[in-house]
Parts: C-alpha cells; structure tokens; sequence
C-alpha cells in the first residue's frame, strides 16, 4: 500500500520521501485528496512495463496457421 502525501508536503519533503523511495518506499501524491502521481523506485517501472507487456501478450487471440495479413484479419473477426 501506498502511503499518500499531499502536494504541498510533498514540495516541502521532497528530500526525504526520495530517500524513503530509494529504500523501497512507495508514495501516491494527492491534489485535495485525489490521487494524482505515484513516487516509486525507478526500477519498478520497468518490471510493470514488462509486466503489462506480457499481460497484453496473453490477451491477445491466439490465431494458428494463418497465412498472411487479410486471412489474420478474418480470422479475428469470427
């Protein structure tokens, strides 16, 4: 769980949370209550790239034995 910070603190911390980050601490920044930036190590980025990316992959019709790009095309639409 994230803990949350508002923007304003958030400007005055700056320091500190990026230093809490940097030792695995997560944080979402809200505007009057309202999510509007996660503060994560840089580093999980990529594995939630990688993550949505293999996701998009499992999600995608599996099509076999199609021969070219019109036939891959019909194939989705059946």
């Amino acid at each position: 769980m994230h803990a949350q910070v508002g923007a304003f603190d958030a400007k005055t911390k700056l320091s500190e949370l990026l230093r809490n980050v940097q030792d695995g601490k997560n944080y979402t920044i809200t505007i009057r209550g309202k999510p509007v930036a996660d503060l994560i190590p840089s580093g999980d980025i990529a594995r939630q790239d990688i993550h949505a990316a293999v996701q998009a992959m499992r999600d995608m019709p599996k099509v076999r034995g199609v021969r070219d790009l019109a036939e891959w095309v019909a194939e989705g639409r059946r």
